[in-house]
């Protein structure tokens, strides 16, 4: 495995950027060129290595809360452009952003680190762990959160498996993968597993407030050049 290292070459900051870049091609498809599947499929990379991210964001950060308050108030500011994309209205609350969703994760991930360091015994943990995950999986589809079940549940798995050896960790998720997310170009989304196999254990350049006005922004000018385009 250790020749096998030569080859992790993306850092966080890399990471995220290939994840905008395959959102901005599954976007920009799906309202422009709906005929064109390559761009979809080269956008199913994107939700598995920003899961990647938010398990390794989450292991790294120094305020737990103060993360889970960022990703809550982009998630407010993100509802808006996400809705007039994706349902044309200002409001639908039956489907969240992916910022929501990755909130959810947070909180859940809250809830394992303080059952992890509780006096219980180990079996108790281990129930309350699996408590959790189903809640927090049923949770995401009564919420209507953007990939629901997938998104938390490969979260879950990179953050409870940050530990065991890369090779481990992916597969793992990508199995997690391919067992909820496994219709049409949904299995495509494994192809966003190679990259976070390039993965060097750095975090980069930063740049983390990238994403967060990233993802809104991007979705606001999808939908006034949309609006430009086809009034």
């Amino acid at each position: 495995m250790k020749t096998l290292d030569r080859f992790k070459i993306l850092d966080g900051t890399a990471l995220k950027i290939v994840a905008m870049i395959a959102m901005i091609f599954d976007h920009v498809g799906d309202n422009f060129f709906p005929e064109m599947v390559w761009m979809r499929i080269i956008g199913r990379m994107a939700m598995p290595i920003f899961a990647f991210c938010i398990a390794e964001g989450f292991a790294h950060t120094h305020d737990k809360a103060k993360y889970l308050r960022r990703m809550l108030i982009f998630g407010v500011v993100s509802e808006v452009p996400f809705d007039l994309v994706t349902a044309g209205k200002v409001l639908e609350f039956s489907h969240q952003n992916i910022m929501f969703t990755f909130a959810w994760a947070i909180i859940g991930l809250l809830i394992l680190d303080k059952v992890g360091g509780s006096a219980l015994k180990r079996w108790a943990k281990n129930l309350i762990r699996v408590i959790v995950f189903i809640v927090f999986l049923v949770g995401s589809i009564i919420l209507g959160l953007d990939y629901n079940m997938v998104a938390i549940a490969i979260i879950f798995a990179f953050y409870i498996l940050r530990e065991k050896t890369d090779w481990i960790r992916d597969l793992v998720a990508a199995g997690v993968h391919a067992v909820l997310r496994n219709m049409g170009i949904y299995w495509f989304g494994l192809l966003g597993f190679i990259p976070i196999l390039l993965y060097n254990h750095k975090r980069g350049k930063g740049l983390k407030w990238l994403f967060y006005v990233f993802y809104p922004g991007h979705l606001l000018l999808i939908w006034v050049i949309r609006m430009i385009c086809y009034r």
